[in-house]
Formats: structure tokens, sequence, C-alpha cells
């Protein structure tokens, strides 16, 4: 028998019909707010629980865990923290426009404290919370049994006031969230109160009431074609910032004074983050970050330096921290138990139709209850006009029941009438009752017609509604304290502002190592000491300023830029931080050249060579950063086979490239000469033309020269020839060039290294093994096209040349 009740159900299918069932409860029973009312369940059922239980404005304040063990225990089957959180959240000011209840002792603050348990705490409902209870003991909404079936609580409450636009909604449930800011009560009750005698009022005019979200804790709101979207589609963006102003201080300082931040902003990790800033020295200028918000209300100061650029500082700190942020209205919320992403005008309808329905209840409970007060009364009339016959008749009988019985009987009075007969009291039995009586008569008969037409006339019963909701307005209504503006405020931050101008010694290695050291720091350790490894190589190494633009060229065509002040600072013993901390290097990947710039706006081009011959020029205005720059390389040049590398890059400044050439060298010795205007100039993503013709053979060097150079060739068999340009005779590009070393045909020299002589420094050959041989140039003589040049090492020894490293201040 028992085997008759198993069933072969698939996981997928049991999954998918349970968690449906428990999104169906979260997103109508736990997350979302009610249209009508503007709660959530938690919430109805706090301010239920309490107005049942007497806890009300009017009376003393009683402990919020007696108010939560209440609500858990008839209503709200779940953690007593989850009730008390709710409750503390409907009484903190800066969290709800109206707050709806009051509570006594700490309930939390704008730094993010939490509140006092609730064994600590004492709470009651706030005044306002009275409009939302109002009538709820006429029959004004439903009632449905609690988890238990031992109370009857509300599906909704009354809601006298449009809660849900006041005081906003948050919520996240399964496949929805809802994000409805807070509002003015004044604003919302003049829009509802025009939409009633208007219902097909269009969105632009409900807006010269409802002007946009009213924070509770003030601030600008920036946007107001966001506002408007959200108002009509129910989702929109607005740019939401503090409110501030600058004051003087002497010695012709300024501060800048924080008198109200953006809605649900944590104080206080907004005044460290500030304060980080600070300390970090993001920005130049910030002298000191202070909270001095008191029992007066919020106050967080900036303090300046001397002649520090306020507005620039001012604008840093709205676009790095939560000193202005972005609001998102997603405003979902649950109407005939599905929810829904509404606007501002669905909100108002749905809340009017909610007010027609509780009032039209309302009146037909009293109408009910003075009808049959009226029949009381006109009974007591009736008895009081033959009150012998009557006294004689109740003496006359056995008991209670049966005086009843023969009132019914013998005078036409009706059940009702005669039970308030037998249970008069002997002192309302004279005349100046009898007056009273017929006065109450009246008055009845006044209300039920009143009342009979409210429920018969709609315009009568919108007429009742709108004197209510104007009462509530003048109540509770306060000023507006956010301040809508039309336009977003663009954000624009000079480097200055952030940078401290400073010079700084820079470093740029072969291997990928970087940094920046103070020129105090350099002077101590000396130039020699710079912490790389042996076998690296300085590509860069000199004074440049914090603001200056650094570029680093790759041998792989990839070009990383790096604004000087967010090059981490270093002592100059130390190593540096690698690339490949922030961009990704390829493992054989090495650095080639690195430029300084104080400005991308710089007349000049590079000219970049590949090792298989090709060659173009790019402005140096077309390499300007893109914004991930931190995290990714960009092109410099397309390699267009896997076994090119980028050889060479050189700037031409635009006021000298007239009188420039192109020196070519091969591996294989030659040589081509030709004037730079003859290379194209294009984009960072182009491959560039040919250089120079190759067959068998792969450029070794080429440079960028006047006519009057000299030049310096290394070959592989350790000789060294000092040459000048003009012995190459100037012609065009791409052609094979002609031989700049005699042809051996025993071991024939190879060009390892071609470098311009600019000094009469010396320079140190390094080689392959690790190897120095310190060298003056200048010394050796010329030699014509055709030699091989002297001597200078002995690769079998010392290793084959490699790089060549200059060094200025070096003496014999």
């Amino acid at each position: 028998m028992q085997e008759d009740n198993i069933q072969e159900l698939s996981l997928e299918s049991v999954m998918g019909e349970r968690f449906g069932r428990y999104s169906k409860y979260i997103i109508q029973e736990r997350a979302l707010p009610d249209i009508r009312d503007g709660l959530k369940p938690v919430q109805r059922r706090i301010l239920y629980a309490m107005n049942q239980d007497g806890n009300t404005y009017e009376k003393g304040f009683r402990k919020s865990a007696k108010s939560v063990g209440n609500v858990m225990g008839n209503f709200h089957p779940h953690g007593d923290s989850s009730i008390y959180e709710a409750m503390v959240r409907m009484s903190q000011s800066w969290k709800l426009r109206e707050p709806l209840i009051e509570m006594h002792g700490n309930n939390g603050s704008m730094d993010g404290d939490p509140p006092a348990a609730m064994r600590y705490t004492e709470a009651r409902l706030s005044k306002i919370s009275t409009e939302m209870l109002r009538d709820i003991e006429k029959k004004t909404v439903g009632f449905v049994p609690n988890f238990d079936d031992t109370e009857m609580e509300p599906t909704v409450l009354p809601s006298r006031f449009p809660n849900l636009l006041v005081n906003g909604a948050t919520g996240i449930s399964a496949g929805y969230a809802t994000e409805i800011p807070p509002h003015n009560l004044h604003e919302t009750i003049q829009a509802l109160t025009y939409l009633m005698k208007h219902p097909n009022a269009s969105l632009e005019k409900l807006m010269e009431f409802v002007k946009g979200p009213d924070f509770p804790t003030g601030g600008i709101a920036q946007g107001i074609d966001g506002i408007i979207k959200a108002y009509t589609t129910g989702r929109g963006k607005v740019v939401l910032r503090a409110k501030t102003q600058t004051e003087q201080l002497r010695g012709g300082k300024e501060q800048i004074v924080i008198n109200e931040i953006p809605y649900e902003v944590n104080k206080a990790l907004l005044v460290k983050r500030m304060d980080e800033i600070r300390l970090l020295r993001k920005v130049e200028g910030i002298a000191e970050v202070r909270d001095e918000s008191d029992r007066e209300g919020l106050r967080v100061v900036v303090e300046l330096k001397r002649n520090a650029n306020t507005k620039g500082i001012l604008n840093y700190l709205f676009k790095n921290t939560d000193l202005q942020i972005s609001y998102n209205f997603n405003m979902v919320a649950i109407n005939n138990k599905r929810p829904e992403l509404v606007g501002l005008k669905d909100i108002l309808d749905a809340y009017l139709a909610h007010q027609r329905t509780v009032t039209r209840k309302r009146t037909e409970f009293d109408l009910e209850k003075s009808r049959q007060r009226e029949h009381i009364v006109k009974g007591l009339i009736k008895a009081l006009s033959i009150l012998d016959e009557v006294i004689k008749t109740i003496r006359a009988s056995k008991n209670k029941k049966d005086a009843k019985d023969n009132l019914v009987i013998q005078y036409d009075f009706t059940e009702e009438q005669a039970e308030a007969i037998v249970s008069l009291q002997l002192y309302r039995l004279t005349n100046t009752d009898v007056t009273a009586l017929q006065a109450e008569y009246e008055e009845l008969h006044k209300k039920i017609s009143n009342f009979e037409l409210i429920l018969s006339d709609p315009n009568e019963l919108d007429k009742v509604i709108k004197k209510e909701l104007l009462i509530v307005d003048k109540e509770y209504t306060t000023a507006r304290k956010t301040i809508i503006q039309k336009e977003v405020q663009q954000l624009k931050i000079e480097t200055e502002v952030m940078v401290a101008p400073e010079d700084v010694m820079l470093l740029v290695s072969r291997d990928g190592y970087l940094k920046r050291s103070s020129l105090r720091s350099f002077k101590a350790s000396g130039p020699r000491e710079n912490g790389l490894k042996e076998e690296d190589k300085v590509i860069y190494q000199g004074i440049v300023n914090t603001l200056d633009n650094l570029l680093i060229f790759t041998d792989e065509g990839n070009l990383i830029y790096r604004p000087i002040h967010e090059i981490p600072e270093d002592k100059w013993k130390d190593t540096g931080k690698h690339l490949s901390q922030t961009v990704g290097l390829a493992a054989d990947e090495s650095i080639l050249a690195a430029f300084c710039f104080k400005s991308f706006e710089e007349k000049g081009n590079f000219v970049l060579v590949t090792k298989e011959g090709l060659i173009k020029q790019t402005v140096l205005s077309d390499l300007k950063p893109g914004r991930t720059y931190r995290t990714r390389a960009s092109m410099c040049m397309k390699l267009k086979t896997k076994s090119d590398q980028l050889l060479n890059v050189t700037y031409v400044p635009e006021e000298v490239a007239a009188n420039k050439f192109v020196f070519a060298a091969t591996h294989n010795g030659y040589g081509l000469r030709y004037p730079l205007d003859e290379v194209p100039v294009n984009g960072p993503r182009a491959a560039g033309v040919r250089a120079i013709s190759l067959k068998d053979d792969y450029l070794a060097a080429a440079l960028i020269v006047d006519e009057d150079a000299q030049l310096g060739i290394i070959t592989q068999r350790g000789a060294f020839k000092r040459m000048k340009v003009a012995e190459v005779s100037a012609t065009t590009r791409a052609r094979k060039g002609v031989q700049i070393l005699r042809e051996l045909k025993r071991n024939p020299h190879r060009i390892e290294i071609v470098i311009e002589l600019k000094s009469a420094s010396k320079m140190e050959i390094i080689t392959d093994k690790g190897q120095k041989v310190t060298l003056a140039p200048l010394t050796h003589p010329f030699g014509d096209r055709y030699s091989n040049g002297s001597f200078i090492l002995d690769p079998l020894s010392q290793g084959n040349p490699v790089s060549v490293n200059w060094f200025p201040e070096l003496k014999e």
C-alpha cells in the first residue's frame, strides 16, 4: 500500500516547482511593497500589531522587544532580527521622508552604526502612522487569518496618505528588485487632488506638482530627463550630489562645508574615503577632513591649503567619492497581486482607486451603524411616548425575555428596539432625555442622508477623499529638502588638481621594470645603484615632472602609456614595479624605447622600423591613450609576421624633420640613406612600407640622422668602426643599398650594433656572456665604406656584443 504513494519525479521538475512556489511567496509576501499602502508585509504587521496593542503616539513608549514579540507571535513567524530591523528602519529619519515609528534610544545612525538591541530601545507609532491605520476598524480593508488561524490580519492598510511615494521602498526578491525614492507629502497630495478632477491628466501636468524625488537627506538631484523617464516607464537615473558651500578662513585659506549628503550614503565611510584621498595625496590641496556633525545637524568640513584650487578639488571629490552618486529608479510594486513596473501616474491612480474603495466601505459601515442607531432611537422615543403602558407591561412580565416578547407583540416594537427598552436605565426616563433622543434622531437622519449621497454620487465621494487628504496635508506637510536641477553637471578635472608638480627621476628598463624616485633618493644612492638585475638594461633614465606623460614601446609593436604621477614611487635602490603587474607582457617581449612628453599636443612624429624592413611615421597625437590604458597595451605598429619585431623607435619634432635622413643598415653589411619625408605618415594600426630591400637578410639598425652625423658600427667578430653618414650617398627608399663593410671570403664581418656617436663620452659594450668593454669611440679614426674597423674585444673569450650603455659622467 505504501508503494502506491511513491512518485518518481525528476530533480529538475521538483526543484523548479518548489523554487517557483518559494519565488511567488517572496515576491508577493516579503520583499516588494503593495502599490496601495506602500508597505511590505512585515511593515504592515508591525504597524497593525502596535496599533492593536494601543502602542500609539499619544501614549507612552514601550519596549521594542515587546512589540517585536507581539508581531512574531501573532503575525510574522520569522526571526526577531528581521522584524526589529524593519521596525528600526521605519523609525530612521534619514531613510524615510515621514518616519512611521518613533523610537527612544539608539536607532542607528547615518554612519552605519547598528541600533541598540531591542531590549534597550522603546518605540511607539508616530503621529502620521495613525493616518495609515485610520478607520481600519470600520471594515475598510480585507482581513485574512494569520499563520496559525488564531487571529485576523489586514491584507492592506487604509493608508490615508500616499505612503509608497512619500516614503519610497527598496527591496530585492527573486527576479525582481525595487527602488522607489521618497517624495514630498504636499506635492503628492496636490497631484492627487488634481488627478481626481482630471483623470486623464498628462505626466507633464502631474510633474508641475511632483517635481521629483524629495530625499530625507536633502541633496541636489540633477537630470530632469531621467526623472521624466522614470515617471513614465518606472526606470530612470538621476545624479544625486551633496549640498556644499565654501567658507573663508584666516590667512587666505578656504574650506568646503558639506551640509547634506546623497540618500543612503554612509557618512563615516564617505569621510574616511575623503581622508584617504588626502593621505594618499591623490589630490593636492586638502589639509584636513573633519566630521563636525552634532545634534544641530550634519556638517563635514574639508579644510584646504593656501591657494588650493577649491572648485577643482570639489569636482574631484564629486567624481571619486560618494559625494555624488547615481540613483537608479526601479519602481516595482505589487499591483493586483502581481509585481509590476509602474510610473508616477500608475501609482497615483492605484492609490486613488484604493482610497475610493476604503472611503466607500467606511461610509457603508457608518451608514449601517447610523441606521441601526436610528432604529433604536425611534423605538426609544415611541416607548417614552407610551411610558406608563410600557412600564406596566414590563412589570407584568416574568423575566427579560418575556418582557421583550410582550413589547414586540403588544406595541409592534422590533426585537432590537425591545432589547434597548428593557435595557433602559431609570434615569433616562426624564423629559430632557426625550428631547436629546429627538435631537439625536434628527442628527442621525442627516448623517444617513449624507452617507447615502456619498455612496450614490462619485463626485461626493471624491470630495470627502479630497477634504481628508487636505487635512493630512495641512497637518504633516514639510518643506521640500532636495533641490531639482534640470541638467547633469559634467565634471572636468584638471591633472594639476590631482597632482603636485614635482621633478622626479624616472627609470624604464628593457625587462619591463618601471619606477620613479625623488631626486633626493637618487642623489643619496648614486646613478649606478639603480636596483636593476645585472643582465637588465636601462632604456630610459632622466628627470621628468609628475605632470608629464610616458610612452613605452615594446619590440612586439605594443605601446604602454603611463602618466608619471601614476607610477608608484620607490627608492632609487629598489627594482621598481614590473609592467606585467598591470599590463600583460609576453614572455619574450622587451621594452624597446620610452619617451616623455608634457602634452600630446606637441608637434612631431614617431618613426618606427621593424627587423624585416618595414617603416612608417605616426603622429604623436594619434597615440593618445584610451580608457583602458591601465590594464591594456595599445598597438603602435602592426607586425605582419610572427617572426618580425619592432627594431627601432625615434621621435622627430616637426621643426627639425625637414633636414633628417633615414639610415638603414642590414646584418649582412648593406647601408641605405634617404630623406625622412619619403616615409609616409600612417596610423598606429598600420604596418608601414618597405624601408630597404632585403634578400636573405634582416635589418640590424635604422637611425634618424643629420647629414653630418657619425656612426659607430660593431660587428659580431668584435670589431668597431667609426664612419661618417656621408660615406653613403643619399638615394631613395626601398633600395638594396651599398656595402658598408668589406666582404671577406672567410668568416666575414656581420653588423650587430649601429649607434650614432654624439659625444666624446665613453661607452660600455655589453656581451652575451655579461662581459663589459669600455670604449672611447671618438678616439678611433674614421673608416671608409670598405673598411671593417679595428678589433676591440674577443668574441671567443668575452662573448658577442649585444648592447651599449653610455656613461657621460665616466672619466679616464
